[in-house]
């Protein structure tokens, strides 16, 4: 049995080049698991400025010095940063307050209408399956209130956390982006020499990358917007912070959209009861939905990312159970690093075989 095993690592591990590339890909995944809390705004950094990136060696691309394109590029940030510092969380934090505030007289209302169901419709819903909602709504809201209250006695420490935040990711963004051929040859004296393997495997993976977050981008803006217009028109109470989530929820496919539904319905039903108003609202949001991903997903995400639906399902679990939030925003891009170096061991395997 041993041997057996012996000689299958011996099979499957004997080209030096796939060692390194799997020993990168599991030393960064230690990487992040044990530090990533600590490290937690090199990592926000780190990917902001792999996003500016881009911009940059469009700007190259045009003959403009890279100095240059990095200080117009980070302007560019900055005016975005300061934007939704300045327009945008006040905004949200006034709608958030405004939600507190409202919620026992919403919880009250929305009682009142599950109690007129029965008499409404008494061949579809009963009394006590009412009673079982109402008791399952307080709990889940008791619990919210209790998170609530929570994260308000840790007001002071979370307040400290983004204000660092605020400071030390934009200077990391500038200095990533400024020094970045530095950063790389100085990471580069602590690797082998012979990293074609890992270099291809980069390649890949960063083309993919690169036009699946273009896309993801652009989806959340138009989800966002078209949302936010949407429930405008229509008069749904918080509108901007119900529609901001609804255009993040874009990051967790096929997950986001079907959680983001029961807030959105329960702010309709509190608000409207069962009426046309709260009718159209639900179906301009399944409509929204059916745009997104019968339209926006195939026109911007196109063959970007060749992952079957269970892979990406798997995936969202796997690194949202590992790195919480932030593991469902990167599930994909890391299921794609995965797939690429599965991809490329294999082909390496076939052509020695072959």
């Amino acid at each position: 049995m041993i041997q057996t095993m012996r000689d299958w690592v011996h099979r499957q591990f004997s080209d030096p080049q796939v060692v390194i590339l799997w020993g990168m890909l599991l030393g960064g995944f230690l990487l992040v698991i044990l530090l990533g809390q600590m490290l937690q705004p090199v990592f926000v950094g780190l990917i902001i400025a792999y996003l500016i990136e881009g911009i940059v060696s469009r700007l190259e691309t045009c003959r403009i010095p890279r100095a240059i394109a990095v200080t117009l590029s980070f302007a560019l940030f900055m005016i975005c940063f300061l934007a939704l510092i300045i327009g945008l969380l006040p905004l949200l934090s006034r709608q958030i307050a405004q939600l507190i505030q409202e919620l026992p007289a919403l919880i009250t209302n929305g009682q009142q209408q599950l109690m007129q169901l029965p008499e409404r419709y008494p061949e579809l819903v009963s009394e006590e399956q009412v009673r079982q909602v109402i008791n399952f709504l307080k709990t889940e809201l008791t619990r919210l209130g209790q998170s609530a209250l929570v994260f308000s006695v840790a007001s002071v420490r979370n307040l400290i956390t983004i204000l660092v935040y605020l400071v030390l990711v934009p200077l990391l963004v500038l200095f990533f982006l400024k020094d970045k051929d530095r950063i790389i040859s100085w990471f580069k004296k602590f690797l082998p020499r012979n990293m074609d393997l890992a270099t291809e495997v980069w390649q890949e993976v960063n083309d993919q990358v690169a036009n699946f977050v273009r896309g993801k981008i652009w989806e959340i803006i138009i989800v966002w917007t078209v949302s936010y217009a949407t429930f405008t028109l229509l008069e749904l109470n918080y509108a901007m912070l119900v529609s901001l989530f609804i255009g993040l929820s874009v990051l967790i496919p096929y997950i986001g959209a079907t959680v983001m539904t029961i807030p959105v319905v329960l702010l309709a039903f509190f608000q409207w009861g069962v009426s046309p108003e709260f009718t159209y609202t639900v179906i301009a949001y399944g409509i929204i939905q059916l745009i997104d991903g019968n339209i926006l997903v195939p026109l911007l995400l196109s063959g970007v990312v060749n992952l079957h639906p269970v892979a990406i399902i798997v995936a969202i679990l796997v690194f949202g159970g590992l790195w919480g939030v932030w593991g469902l925003f990167l599930a994909i891009p890391l299921a794609t690093l995965v797939h690429a170096v599965i991809k490329t061991w294999f082909s390496k395997k076939s052509e020695k075989t072959g």
